[in-house]
């Protein structure tokens, strides 16, 4: 969430200033459009609102390693079905399975390399070596589903490997505001740690398809909208997740820390997070990896801890944009309990089956101009010059986000009630914010450390149902004016960002957004080029992202991680 605000911000300074354009025809000397950069020029009415969840440079943090989770207690269940599992089994599939594509995966199976349980104990084994209490630690996962070994054994009696999803036997990591049987979820909190509940709609649609439910990965904590004072990537449960092309030196990104961090660790084949502006791109974008936060309705909600059921989605987190568009494939679907939920007619593998035809000729992409004077967005766009797509020049609509927190507050002063009384473990006898903020402070160095600025802001919000509504309606307005005004004028496409700088509107405009991998600045921090598109528009994304991504094969994996 942090991230998300932080790109309206950025959002608001550009459209106020003028700039000049970058020649992307030549070679440019690196510059680099830099948070901290911008944060210098927020003036003090832009961050009336914003300032508790601005941008802030988080080197020296409270807490790494999670004082609530050991690595013994992750390990207990899962560790004794392991023991047949050697270093000399990993490092046989290593070459294998390290940074492997789904098809790819799929084919070293058919063809007898490996198989489903194979593939889920180099995971875990991978998981057990890296991920916490060690020097490269990461904190990325949080929970391992303790049947997915059993389950593994199962999927591996495939008779025609032609006839099951490609999704079918691939261990997922879920974000842990997604509820799955067999596991907690906590939403990184202590409030939530008895949380044992039945799959979310979306997990049916993953399991229906053969797909494995490794476990779960950490998260900003309440998907930050929580404490405002705090770095992304920590939450009480799950500690603070470190980014693996600099640990302790450049951002998670949040909310979806544990799921971008775990996929670009090559800890699973793929990971599910979740978005209310920013939480899919910004951690995809800041660890090298393809995140797609789908227009609102399409994936459900149902047994999602929920900050908003206005903005809310879960979406994709994958190392390229193949394994992403086989992942919402697997995800997507009709919810009747959910209000926005899209009926879509598209028959399974819609999204991924013909991607490889793709093409970008004649296709019209608007560029602000004030994202030209970054190196690696002027080089992405002469990629995709290159590739016949006509790149137009554009100055953004001066536009506002009024009111876009007080949305979020009372958006989860509702829904977060509705998710404990109709999704959470009956058991638990909290259901509002006031309910877990009283529960905090009974041991605040446990379950705060930096303290629930964003949750007292909830309670004391008093807006009524007429004033949220008006909130929406404009949120709604100007975020599609934003993108509407310059497409229809300049007969565009698509909409090209960097990393998550318009999440937020895309957000209110509920209309989808993809982040590629572009590269990595003169410091090695990972940037993502972001395509958005109108509602419904996944399929076409994915194809643009698709050829971006052939073209430019900007993805490095993290050296340290090999």
């Amino acid at each position: 969430m942090r991230n998300t605000f932080f790109l309206f911000i950025l959002i608001f300074v550009f459209s106020c200033k003028d700039s000049k354009s970058l020649d992307i025809s030549k070679p440019a000397e690196e510059t680099e459009i830099a948070e901290t950069e911008v944060d210098s020029l927020i003036t003090n009415e832009s961050t009336s609102d914003l300032s508790a969840i601005s941008t802030k440079d988080f080197r020296d943090f409270k807490v790494l390693d999670s004082e609530n989770l050991a690595k013994a207690e992750i390990w207990s269940l899962i560790s004794p079905q392991m023991s047949g599992f050697k270093e000399a089994d990993y490092n046989r599939l290593k070459p294998l399975v390290l940074e492997q594509d789904i098809t790819t995966l799929q084919k070293h199976i058919a063809d007898g390399k490996f198989n489903y349980q194979d593939l889920t104990k180099f995971y875990l084994y991978r998981i057990r070596e890296f991920d916490r209490e060690n020097r490269l630690s990461l904190n990325s996962v949080i929970a391992i589903n303790p049947n997915v070994i059993k389950q593994a054994y199962k999927l591996d009696e495939v008779d025609d490997y032609d006839e099951i999803h490609p999704i079918h036997g691939m261990p997922i990591l879920l974000k842990d505001n997604v509820n799955a049987s067999d596991m907690v979820t906590t939403a990184g909190a202590l409030a939530l740690k008895d949380n044992f509940v039945e799959d979310a709609f979306i997990v049916s649609q993953l399991k229906s398809k053969g797909a494995l439910i490794l476990g779960k990965a950490n998260l900003s904590e309440w998907a930050y909208f929580f404490c405002g004072d705090c770095p992304s990537g920590y939450s009480a449960i799950g500690g603070q997740t470190l980014n693996p092309y600099g640990r302790r030196i450049f951002d998670t990104g949040g909310s979806s820390s544990g799921s971008g961090v775990s996929v670009s660790a090559n800890f699973c084949a793929a990971a599910i997070g979740s978005e209310t502006a920013g939480s899919i791109l910004s951690p995809a974008s800041q660890n090298s990896t393809v995140g797609f936060k789908p227009t609102v309705g399409l994936v459900s909600r149902s047994g999602i801890v929920p900050i908003s059921s206005t903005l809310d989605t879960a979406g994709p987190i994958t190392k390229n944009v193949m394994d992403n568009a086989i992942l919402l494939d697997a995800i997507f679907g009709e919810d009747t309990s959910d209000a926005k939920t899209i009926y879509a007619i598209w028959e399974p593998g819609f999204y991924y089956e013909k991607i490889k035809d793709a093409s970008l000729k004649g296709k019209r992409f608007g560029a602000p101009k004030r994202l030209l004077q970054d190196t690696l967005y002027a080089n992405a766009l002469k990629v995709l010059k290159q590739q016949g797509a006509v790149i137009v020049e554009i100055d953004e609509e001066k536009l506002g986000l009024p009111n876009f927190l007080r949305l979020l507050n009372l958006d989860m002063k509702k829904d977060l009630p509705a998710y404990m009384e109709g999704y959470a473990n009956k058991d638990i006898m909290l259901r509002t914010v006031s309910d877990v903020m009283n529960f905090n402070l009974k041991d605040s160095l446990k379950t705060m450390p930096y303290g629930q600025n964003l949750f007292k802001g909830i309670a004391d919000d008093n807006g009524d149902d007429n004033y949220l509504e008006r909130i929406k309606d404009t949120l709604k307005t100007n975020g599609k004016q934003y993108f509407d005004i310059p497409m229809k004028a300049n007969n565009l496409d698509g909409f090209l960002s960097i990393n998550n700088y318009h999440a937020a509107f895309a957000a209110v405009a509920e209309y989808p957004a993809l982040t590629v991998p572009m590269g990595y600045t003169s410091k090695g921090e990972p940037k993502g080029l972001t395509f958005i598109g109108k509602r419904l528009q996944e399929k076409q994304l994915l194809e643009w992202a698709y050829v971006y991504e052939q073209a430019s094969k900007a993805r490095v994996a993290p050296k340290d991680y090999n």
